[in-house]
């Protein structure tokens, strides 16, 4: 962290162009940053290494009118080209989905995808995730320190997403290599070439899967997907391939960080800790303040402005992509007391934090993510009650990725029974 950014010391249009560029010091704590923003840019054009011209938006209330605002379309393919400029044709096949679309079109795929992503199947995982989540921990590296993320964090979503969707065991591995080309590390030529070829994989075995689906049901949900239909027909393949993407993407990055974070948080903070793992009531209320203080979605996808909207004093012109900062949100002193401080005591977060989004594209896998969370955060504690970190908590490494999407650890050492 530059001494600039950690004093604070900083002008409004430095904070911008940190913001921009996403430097590894923005990266390692972009909270002093962003309250810059809030206090002097809330609404802040960015130069972001993609080239389209962006705006960001940083305050509470701010993110939350423009979430819902329906002048800020999530349909990437219907009204600009800017979406496949940044990434590319080949990204139309798993992206034209109701994450990328307005109504009617997201009304009718979430509608359908609402009848059989239902909270009774949900619920229904709890003893499946449970087993899980015990088998990782008994399969746990005995070596430490440990890195929690590839030996929990991330298998723990995977695996149930991949089995609730009916994805077999041997192609897990190679779908989810896929699946982390696709979630990009660049802008460059290679790093588009790469793209394209993981997109055009992944493309290839959804659609595979789906006819092997259709041929021999099984009970999971993308066999349900295949088989539903509502007033307005069934989902076309191309819908269910799309839709099947943004189901294994969702459903397990960013769970997987957002374990990650609640982890290295209680860690860091053993008084907060005791009082999150006091019983399951307790777990749970601890889960949505940390869904607040860290949240591992750090901006909104994109939007793009329909027409010019005018927020606070700045117009964004029609065209312009808007990258809303739930992160910066939910450190806006005005919404939140105290707010650089994590309280899992803190009341009513639930209905206040923004780490599910709001309006029509609330996360329909939010009942899902809560559950995963308890269920990881009881199971490794209850193992394992005197983990700790391996290093000090100002040492821990943040991913570095040039436009962010998620808010996580790059690694997660622990010594899982330091006596």
């Amino acid at each position: 962290m530059t001494q600039a950014f950690a004093s604070e010391e900083f002008s409004s249009e430095e904070a911008a162009t940190a913001a921009s560029s996403c430097s590894r010091e923005f990266r390692a704590n972009p909270h002093p940053v962003y309250a810059k923003l809030r206090e002097t840019a809330p609404v802040c054009p960015l130069s972001p290494p993609h080239g389209v011209e962006t705006y960001l938006i940083t305050r509470y209330d701010d993110a939350r009118a423009a979430l819902a605002d329906p002048r800020l379309s999530k349909d990437m393919y219907g009204g600009i080209d800017a979406y496949q400029r940044i990434f590319g044709d080949s990204s139309i096949a798993l992206d034209d989905n109701m994450l990328f679309s307005d109504p009617p079109k997201h009304t009718r795929l979430r509608r359908i995808v609402g009848n059989t992503f239902t909270p009774k199947r949900t619920e229904s995982l709890r003893p499946r995730v449970k087993k899980i989540a015990e088998d990782l921990l008994e399969q746990c590296s005995t070596s430490e320190p440990v890195d929690l993320l590839p030996e929990f964090c991330f298998p723990l979503p995977l695996v149930v997403i991949c089995e609730l969707l009916g994805v077999p065991e041997n192609e897990r591995k190679q779908a989810h290599a896929w699946s982390n080309t696709v979630a990009r590390t660049g802008f460059g030529p290679e790093a588009r070439k790469a793209l394209e070829v993981a997109e055009g994989n992944l493309r290839d075995y959804l659609v595979d899967l789906i006819a092997r689906k259709r041929q021999e049901p099984d009970g999971g949900l993308l066999s349900a997907l295949v088989t539903a239909r509502d007033e307005d027909g069934a989902l076309t393949d191309h819908e269910l391939v799309s839709t099947a993407w943004v189901l294994l993407f969702a459903g397990h990055k960013s769970t997987a960080y957002q374990i990650g974070n609640a982890v290295y948080h209680l860690l860091a903070q053993p008084e907060q800790k005791k009082l999150a793992l006091r019983d399951a009531d307790a777990t749970a209320a601890a889960i949505e303040e940390i869904f607040r203080f860290e949240t591992s979605v750090e901006n909104s996808t994109f939007r793009y402005a329909k027409e010019d909207v005018m927020i606070r004093d700045t117009l964004i012109p029609k065209g312009a992509l808007v990258q809303i900062s739930i992160t910066a949100a939910h450190r806006d002193p005005e919404a939140f007391a105290d707010p650089d401080r994590m309280d899992v005591t803190r009341p009513n977060v639930q209905a206040t934090h923004l780490a599910f989004g709001l309006g029509p594209h609330y996360c329909i896998g939010a009942p899902l993510a809560r559950m995963e969370m308890q269920i990881a955060l009881t199971a490794l504690f209850g193992r394992y009650p005197r983990m700790a970190l391996a290093g000090a908590p100002e040492d821990a490494r943040w991913l570095t990725v040039p436009f962010p999407a998620f808010r996580g650890l790059a690694e997660l050492p622990v010594t899982l029974d330091p006596s």
